[in-house]
């Protein structure tokens, strides 16, 4: 009886470090979420059901508060510098960039930022994206903690560097201001349909 080896399959990725958005432009469509910080090529998992539903949920809560001149997107391609590039959970961005912007949003477009913090982007959304969203001048940042209840961690931008986290925890209703006017319990995101 032969036996067969598995099989692991590799993708080439074009290019040499440090990359660039260019070069990530060219990669193949294999499934991988690549992200750069600095030339450094960052790789993460699909989401788990648990971070796709906070996402969900987040999503909705958003759109419904929304003014017609915001628009709140999942999952989109913001290029940051020409070795930065970054997919944020959830943004809000204007409504008229949405139908100038073919594949990329700028910085300038962004008026939220929302990550939520899994355990395999811990040290990326606690740190790293929140420096280089605040480098980047974008306004609000918020960081949601799936096992932490959940809670939202909201980020100002003041000056250079965000002003220390405002933390909101499950069980207790969080009105926000900005980019428009938000109320909800961070645990809400977790809580299957009703």
């Amino acid at each position: 009886m032969a036996t067969t080896e598995p099989t692991t399959r590799r993708t080439v990725l074009p290019g040499e470090p440090p990359f660039t958005v260019d070069d990530l432009l060219k990669f193949p469509d294999d499934g991988n979420r690549y992200e750069l910080f600095n030339g450094s090529l960052l790789v993460s998992p699909s989401p788990t059901p648990l971070h796709q539903r906070a996402i969900a949920r987040l999503l909705r809560i958003l759109e419904d508060a929304a003014p017609p001149e915001f628009e709140p997107l999942p999952e989109v391609n913001l290029r940051v510098g020409p070795r930065d590039f970054f997919i944020p959970d959830l943004v809000v961005v204007p409504a008229e960039v949405v139908d100038e912007t073919e594949l990329m949003f700028r910085p300038t477009d962004i008026l939220l930022a929302v990550e939520l913090v899994s355990p395999t982007t811990q040290a990326r959304d606690r740190h790293m994206k929140r420096s280089a969203y605040a480098a980047a001048g974008v306004p609000l940042y918020w960081r949601v903690e799936l096992d932490d209840g959940p809670s939202l961690h909201v980020h100002e931008l003041a000056g250079d560097d965000y002003k220390p986290a405002e933390k909101h925890e499950a069980g207790k209703v969080a009105t926000l201001f900005a980019p428009f006017e938000v109320s909800f319990d961070p645990a809400t995101l977790l809580r299957p349909r009703a």
